[in-house]
């Protein structure tokens, strides 16, 4: 007897995997018709086709988040993991070594459907139950399918089926834990150039709230993740024209900012937030096809954020309404010398008219080294010394021609040593006489 079976066989589990399968590919199965959904196939009639037709198939036609939600932004969706038959599919999850025949309830689809099931920050996404009800039904199609003879013994085809799926660097770079590394290094490190406005649950971002809305407080108490969920469910990022979104247009003043110009095209807090929003937008839109279209792999120093003010006064004439970029560099007693790496750096306009150039400071470390790791788990801040400021100012407007490209030794304008206390606070400023800067 010969049954009628929606095309409908998910992997769920790729969506939650740490490291997706080989399975993956960004080509789409030969003759695969734009809807699988409405393709209907026949099958030979048993238990595994049974199960898959009364279980497998309910999952895949459901509105609802599958388990992919918890561990991927995007690029993982169960229609990539459709072939346009049932056996095709259970063949190439075989040969691929994520069904264990022997022992079924040991296979490794199994196991990456179930990751993050006991993870409470994913409880929002997806439900327990949902994801149970998800890992019980594949455990129950795959040992239908390990108990029938037909399907275990079957040849391996000349050419093996394949899944329209992303490739695997493609579909790594969309982890939410992967995000939220991103997010920490460019967004949430320059959250003190926002300072409290944004700030949820302070004085000031409170009555903004009253005045405009939620939306205000999107620096959220509950930490980088929760900022950084609240920010790709928000409105405050354009995925279909990323330089439009209101996070840049708003500090940038384009759009009615209360604030006033917070950044300008080009600066480091531009560039930290567009570099995150365009490659949110990229993930979104499916832009990313393969490895090449990936952003570059991050090879700085790790950013933390600091309420530590330095001012430059008396800043000449020069430099007036110009990008300026300080580079603060500690001194190393032991090597009697200057640390080759800055510690430290800021950039803004120069205030002309009253000739200084103020900002809070970032701070710079080594990803995996000693400071890196004490910043990381306490509050960065630096010691009271000496310490060198190189001042870079961008007296061409480069970057606002190319707001990829960094100042360098062609905006060098000079450096000076000073005493730096490092207070937090507005009123607490380290401050520097610019006119002492030389080169």
């Amino acid at each position: 007897m010969r049954v009628a079976l929606l095309t409908a066989f998910v992997i769920a589990a790729l969506s939650g995997c740490n490291e997706p399968s080989t399975l993956a590919t960004d080509t789409p199965p030969a003759g695969r018709g734009p809807d699988p959904v409405a393709t209907t196939l026949v099958a030979d009639d048993g238990e595994a086709a049974k199960v898959f037709e009364q279980r497998i198939a309910p999952i895949f036609k459901s509105p609802d988040p599958s388990s992919c939600a918890r561990c991927h932004l995007a690029t993982v969706d169960i229609k990539q993991y459709i072939l346009p038959s049932a056996k095709d599919t259970f063949l190439a999850l075989r040969d691929q070594g994520l069904i264990d025949l022997d022992k079924p309830e040991n296979s490794k689809i199994l196991a990456l459907i179930n990751r993050g099931a006991d993870d409470p920050k994913a409880a929002g996404l997806i439900s327990a139950k949902r994801q149970k009800s998800e890992y019980e039904a594949f455990a129950a199609w795959i040992k239908a399918c390990a108990a029938d003879p037909a399907l275990r013994n079957a040849a391996k085809p000349e050419k093996a089926p394949t899944l329209a799926t992303k490739p695997v660097e493609v579909v790594r770079h969309a982890r939410k834990d992967r995000m939220l590394e991103s997010f920490e290094a460019n967004v949430w490190s320059m959250r003190f150039r926002c300072m409290n406005c944004h700030t949820e649950g302070t004085p000031q971002n409170d009555k903004l709230v009253k005045e405009h809305g939620a939306r205000v407080a999107w620096f959220k108490k509950g930490g980088p993740e929760a900022t950084m969920d609240f920010l790709i469910a928000s409105k405050l990022i354009d995925i279909d024209t990323p330089e439009k979104s209101l996070l840049l247009t708003k500090p940038l003043n384009e759009v009615k900012h209360g604030g006033g110009v917070k950044i300008v095209v080009g600066d480091q807090g531009y560039k930290a937030f567009r570099a995150w929003i365009e490659d949110v937008a990229a993930i979104k839109t499916g832009k990313y096809a393969k490895p090449a279209d990936l952003p570059p792999n991050g090879t700085g120093p790790k950013q933390f954020g600091t309420e530590a003010w330095f001012k430059l006064e008396k800043t000449p004439d020069a430099w007036g309404d110009k990008l300026l970029q300080a580079d603060v560099y500690a001194w190393d007693a032991k090597a009697n010398s200057w640390e080759r790496d800055p510690i430290a750096t800021s950039d803004r306009i120069v205030f002309g008219k009253g000739k200084l150039w103020q900002h809070t400071v970032t701070l710079l470390a080594v990803p995996g080294s000693d400071r890196a790791k004490a910043w990381a788990k306490g509050k960065p801040s630096l010691p009271a010394g000496k310490y060198l400021v190189k001042v870079y100012v961008d007296s061409t407007g480069k970057v606002k021609k190319d707001w990829k490209v960094p100042l360098g030794a062609e905006e060098y304008v000079g450096q000076v040593e000073f005493q730096g206390r490092w207070l937090e606070g507005y009123g607490s400023m380290t401050v520097v006489d610019a006119s002492k800067v030389k080169k």
